[in-house]
């Protein structure tokens, strides 16, 4: 195929990053500092992470004012000793789903980032159709990332790009807990 062919096929896509290995999220920044590089607007909203602080966090400040990130979710759902009831995490999820479809239709965006939104789904926290309503409702121009394990096959289908990330190995399956600037 031809390149002046092949640019005329330009479109904003929609990208999938799932599976139980680690990197989903890495890869999810990464695309948003090779964004940066070229100027694009950046936003990374996060639906499950919430409470604790992330290295990510310090990172993107770093390259601001094109990257914005924004905790919306109220930490791990049912693990790692989460103690809020269930409503305290469906309305944080419910209003990080309000905040999506502001960011994904403006046409503000070059990059939407939508991190762990896959889980918020995988736990029952919000329907597919949320989020195909997103995929379907996005500005022209816009690229939308959803992260996190267990992704809707739904979901899946509607994407141009779905990487699986696959656990071989772990750090925790010798006794080491998340370390930071690794996992964090």
């Amino acid at each position: 195929m031809d390149q002046k062919k092949f640019q005329a096929n330009k479109k904003s896509l929609v990208i999938v990053y799932t599976g139980n290995g680690k990197g989903k999220t890495t890869a999810a920044l990464g695309m948003a500092v090779r964004a940066c590089g070229y100027e694009w607007k950046v936003v990374i909203l996060q639906f499950i992470k919430g409470s604790w602080a992330y290295g990510e966090e310090r990172g993107v400040k770093l390259l601001s004012p094109n990257v914005e990130l924004k905790k919306l979710g109220k930490g791990f759902y049912k693990i790692m000793n989460d103690k809020l009831p269930e409503v305290e995490h469906k309305k944080a999820v419910e209003e990080a789903l309000k905040i999506s479809k502001e960011c994904v239709q403006s046409g503000k965006y070059d990059l939407v980032i939508l991190d762990e939104i896959n889980v918020a789904v995988s736990v029952g926290l919000l329907k597919p159709e949320d989020v195909l309503d997103l995929v379907q409702h996005k500005a022209e121009k816009t690229h939308l990332v959803l992260t996190g394990r267990d992704a809707h096959p739904k979901v899946i289908e509607a994407s141009d790009l779905c990487t699986e990330m696959k656990e071989i190995k772990h750090p925790f399956q010798k006794g080491f807990l998340a370390q930071k600037g690794i996992d964090y």
